[in-house]
């Protein structure tokens, strides 16, 4: 009877290899890819959170209203305002953080448009072919022709001052080098094996194009969105800069940094605005790098040989 215990437990317990194999599986699955281990990219990721934080919860991070003009006009850094004040008196360090929720949403947002938009008629243009191709990559290099800061004024201009205008013009411009990279994805897998036997199996070509080519197709798009997520807050914040984005007392980074502009002995104004849009435009690119890396089999095989 004092053996019955021992002998239940043992028969119980899974065998060795079996425990073993389950370890092994949940160490593939909580292994983090060699690319996002990188220095750069870990940096990238730890500022995206932590504006990504600041930007949800800056009401109660910041300590102050960042409208209210409270307090002395222009007064310099110092323990009672990290950032100075600026020449209404308002919080810079709060107008700062406030500022996380105009730009950085926005710069996703346009971003994610542009990337939808620049696919779809990407994907028709090289599915399609035909008139629909050149008619619509004609398009794309009528936007080409003109750099993309000078026609997103103009854009912005011709539609007025306002930051949901500066949006629009941002994604006029954004679209095309999506449409241009699917595109010639759309062109290359369209004689792949598995897109020639999904047609012969019967599949439509609306089918084949949104069921097996869009899963191969996606890498390089979300690294393209990835690395223009910086692009687009440098597009936001110089429309807001030069006064077609947004406009007085929204907090917005390029627009506080065309106050500072107007305060040159009173550096603080512009500068930490500035750091702001540096620090998020850096970790963007840095993501988008590694994104790169860990998609790209060529790349990812050299960073973890690396």
């Amino acid at each position: 009877m004092s053996g019955d215990p021992v002998v239940t437990a043992a028969s119980s317990a899974p065998p060795a290899g079996l425990a073993d194999d389950v370890l092994a599986r949940r160490r593939r699955r909580l292994r983090v890819p060699p690319a996002w281990r990188q220095p750069l990219a870990v940096t990238g990721l730890a500022i995206v959170g932590a504006w990504l934080v600041i930007a949800i919860f800056a009401p109660l991070i910041g300590p102050d209203n960042p409208l209210a003009q409270n307090f002395g006009i222009l007064a310099a850094p110092s323990s009672a305002h990290w950032f100075g004040t600026d020449e209404l008196g308002r919080d810079v360090l709060s107008r700062v953080l406030a500022g996380a929720r105009v730009t950085l949403p926005l710069s996703v947002l346009l971003v994610v448009i542009a990337m939808l938009i620049g696919a779809l008629l990407g994907g028709f243009a090289g599915f399609l072919g035909g008139w629909a191709d050149v008619a619509l990559m004609r398009l794309a290099d009528l936007f080409f022709a003109f750099p993309g800061i000078i026609l997103a004024l103009a854009v912005a201009a011709a539609l007025g001052p306002q930051l949901r205008n500066a949006v629009i013009a941002v994604v006029a411009v954004s679209w095309p080098s999506y449409a241009r990279l699917v595109r010639s994805l759309v062109l290359a897998a369209r004689t792949a094996p598995y897109v020639v036997a999904s047609r012969m199996l019967g599949a439509s070509g609306w089918r084949v194009l949104f069921t097996d080519i869009r899963p191969n197709i996606a890498g390089p798009v979300l690294v393209l969105a990835a690395l223009d997520l910086g692009n687009a807050v440098l597009l936001l914040s110089g429309l807001s800069f030069l006064g077609l984005g947004a406009q007085p007392p929204t907090a917005e980074w390029g627009a506080m940094v065309a106050e500072g502009t107007q305060n040159f002995n009173d550096w603080w104004v512009g500068v930490f605005p500035g750091l702001a849009i540096l620090t998020v435009v850096l970790a963007f690119n840095f993501i988008g790098d590694a994104l790169r890396d860990a998609l790209d089999p060529r790349t990812a095989r050299t960073v973890r040989l690396s």
